[in-house]
């Protein structure tokens, strides 16, 4: 795949983006390249962490289930490569992170309700069976989080994206191929 734009370095990006890059590189210990190349732009960088750290009823496990599975949906090697590293870091086996991108979790009902309802508002882009709705809802999920893994699911899907149209190199290691 041919990277169709540059992963800028903080020498060529704003003073302002070059303090965030500061910022990423003491909490992650790198500045992801997706990250980077969202500082080709003043404010996206900023906006975009912003967006991804507010605050939501989504979090954890629940958040890694949706990251995952909207970025099987929309075959986002670089989110893929990226949410199997942290999937692991939040305690999900290798197993599991391979059931999730399928969109389900046979291991604990609640996130599966969430995987199976995330893959299809993705797949059907935002138009959700409402059988899966009431399945999630019934799941024990509720209002809020309905929202808030709407808001996850469009926060995950800027990053797969970007990262479709831009093609820069992934910099986690690869996410496994899923089984036939």
């Amino acid at each position: 795949m041919n990277t169709l734009l540059n992963v800028p370095t903080r020498d060529q990006v704003s003073p302002a983006n070059q303090a965030l890059f500061d910022n990423l590189q003491k909490g992650l210990g790198m500045v992801p390249n997706l990250y980077a190349t969202l500082a080709h732009s003043e404010h996206a960088l900023g906006n975009y962490l912003a967006f991804q750290n507010a605050k939501s009823s989504i979090s954890g496990k629940a958040r890694e289930v949706v990251n995952l599975v909207v970025s099987q949906v929309n075959a986002c090697e670089y989110c893929l490569a990226a949410h199997t590293v942290i999937g692991g870091m939040v305690g999900f086996t290798p197993d599991q992170i391979i059931e999730i991108r399928r969109g389900s979790a046979s291991f604990d009902a609640k996130l599966d309700a969430l995987a199976k309802l995330v893959k299809n508002v993705a797949s059907e882009r935002g138009h959700a069976d409402p059988s899966l709705v009431q399945a999630f809802f019934a799941a024990g999920w509720t209002a809020e989080n309905l929202v808030d893994a709407i808001v996850v699911i469009g926060d995950k899907t800027v990053t797969n994206y970007l990262h479709g149209t831009t093609r820069v190199p992934v910099d986690f290691p690869a996410a496994p191929a899923l089984p036939a």
